[in-house]
């Protein structure tokens, strides 16, 4: 069918985690200006000590996927998709299985339904690629930090190469698995409760926690055994002091000291190989992003660290550094335009899906 003359529209369906995200985003090939013309989502949460299941979060996806691209739809004022949209992309990998699944289902059904093409995308470069259009960052060394990846990335020929990355669990799964274990709640997002905690900190207890940096790698499984441990020691503290029994004041820690303290650490780790892969490409801009990225006290250690270095740091707000469609819609859409397309019988999703695995034809 033919399409529109003017800006390209794509929409975007994100769901490879806990977050549903639909996005429409326009490109005008005559400005090379792009709008967000529609960025909705919504969070499946779980009770405060839990994670979230991937059949219960895949059913949550599937029971607000059509009201959200309906509301999606109408803040873009697109009322005929058939001809005003150019495509349709949806996230490939990496993510969870059973919600990467239902949301690429509702994706062909859609595409078939309004007779359009599917794109699908890389979520990694999605965060990357939707950074870099809202910070206006340039060529910069990219820390992308979220439940399920850690990475440093920087963009040689055509890819986004890894220059490290995490070796065991993500840093935001050793956040929120740390939630779990002091039974913090997971509304809005536990990373996000723990930043809370931590600032009403006094800072002036610092814990002892493991400091697990391997060349341009990190280790956090370690790290959260250790404040696991602690946590336990803390409760022991609690229960004798409400037994009448004498805890000496030198020896208590509470809630707010425990976050404090991880959080210190594992950023620290990220900024010493995010600043070790700065000189290694000799840039001086650090893009941070995903969800992890939103955290104020990460964004000021590494722009302590870029402004020692007489460098910049990038970051989005919460629209765009957690999970959203609006990114896959982006990157989707950028394909797109260099002619990539992908066949209904591939439009299959992957748990595991390399960031170094795309060829990214756009970019110079």
């Amino acid at each position: 069918m033919a399409k529109r003359d003017g800006p390209l529209l794509a929409i975007g369906c994100e769901g490879s985690a806990n977050k549903l995200g639909i996005g429409i985003i326009s490109h005008d090939p005559s400005t090379g200006k792009t709008a967000v013309l529609a960025n909705i989502r919504h969070t499946f949460v779980s009770p405060p000590g839990t994670g979230f299941l991937p059949k219960d979060t895949a059913r949550h996806h599937r029971a607000y996927f059509v009201r959200l691209a309906k509301s999606a739809l109408a803040d873009a004022g697109v009322s005929d998709p058939s001809s005003q949209l150019c495509c349709v992309c949806y996230t490939k990998g990496p993510g969870m299985g059973a919600p990467l699944q239902s949301v690429a289902v509702a994706a062909r059904t859609i595409a078939l339904m309004w007779d359009l093409p599917l794109v699908g995308v890389n979520h990694c470069v999605g965060h990357i690629e939707m950074g870099r259009e809202i910070t206006g960052a340039g060529n910069p060394v990219v820390l992308y930090v979220s439940g399920g990846n850690t990475q440093v990335i920087a963009y040689a020929e055509r890819r986004y190469r890894i220059f490290g990355e995490t070796l065991d669990i993500a840093v935001g799964n050793c956040l929120d698995r740390f939630a779990r274990t002091l039974e913090i709640s997971n509304d809005p997002a536990p990373g996000y409760n723990i930043e809370l905690l931590a600032r009403n900190s006094s800072g002036r207890v610092l814990l002892d926690l493991p400091y697990a940096v391997k060349g341009m790698d990190c280790s956090f499984s370690g790290i959260l055994s250790a404040a696991e441990l602690l946590a336990a020691q803390m409760k022991e503290q609690e229960a004798k002091i409400a037994r009448g029994e004498e805890v000496k004041e030198e020896d208590r820690f509470t809630p707010e000291d425990l976050c404090f303290s991880l959080q210190e650490t594992v950023f620290a780790m990220l900024v010493e190989i995010t600043e070790r892969a700065m000189a290694h490409v000799g840039s001086n801009q650090v893009l941070i992003v995903g969800g992890v990225g939103c955290n104020e006290r990460l964004q000021e250690m590494m722009g302590q660290m870029a402004k020692e270095r007489g460098g910049s740091v990038y970051a989005t707000d919460e629209r765009f550094c957690i999970d959203n469609g609006i990114m896959i819609a982006h990157a989707g859409l950028l394909a797109y335009e260099t002619g990539f397309r992908t066949p209904l019988e591939e439009s299959t999703c992957t748990q595991r899906f390399r960031t170094d695995e795309v060829y990214v034809k756009w970019r110079d």
